[in-house]
């Protein structure tokens, strides 16, 4: 069972009750970086709870999430590829593409270039699947985005960023090419 936080807000609207002041010119002080971390934490929780009775409807798990989201963003994605998204073990991907592939929500096939590499794609099955749990998290960044308006999102977009070593900064940047 996937563990909730209560929500604080009601499902269609994302009215901020208190709404935070602005960041102060002190910024990087420990209190406002505990502050932004704590954000972080909640915000991340809420966007999973959010998902999560999509996930418990259908027997799934926060790793299989992950990895439907990500197969859906680039078809063909290899395992490999996948894995350096996913920042996890061949063997612990193993398994949560093994259960995809026996619920018949992914599918494999072999690259053209070379037929050891596996290339994975979404059933329509999972399409399904990935598509309710995206809607899920729409609502919840759109009404969130919503509210904070572009500038703030753009702001937020930049932190997150910055949060990310190089490497990471390029594999997010590689999922924007070619969409």
């Amino acid at each position: 069972m996937i563990a909730r936080l209560p929500m604080r807000c009601s499902r269609h609207s994302m009215a901020n009750l208190h709404s935070s002041p602005a960041a102060s010119p002190l910024f990087l002080r420990e209190e406002e970086i505990r502050r932004g971390i704590e954000f972080l934490q909640f915000g991340h929780a809420a966007l999973a709870g959010a998902m999560d009775p999509v996930l418990e409807k259908h027997g799934l798990g926060r790793a299989h999430q992950r990895a439907l989201y990500f197969i859906a963003r680039r078809p063909d994605l290899s395992v490999t590829a996948l894995i350096g998204l996913l920042g996890i073990t061949k063997q612990s991907l193993g398994r949560v593409l093994d259960d995809l592939t026996e619920r018949r929500l992914i599918e494999t096939r072999q690259g053209e270039r070379d037929r050891r590499q596996r290339l994975l794609r979404l059933t329509p099955a999972g399409e399904a699947i990935e598509s309710a749990l995206f809607d899920a998290a729409r609502e919840r960044f759109a009404a969130a985005y919503s509210a904070a308006g572009q500038s703030s999102v753009t702001g937020f977009w930049r932190v997150l960023e910055n949060l990310l070593d190089s490497e990471d900064q390029r594999r997010v940047a590689a999922l924007q090419i070619g969409r």
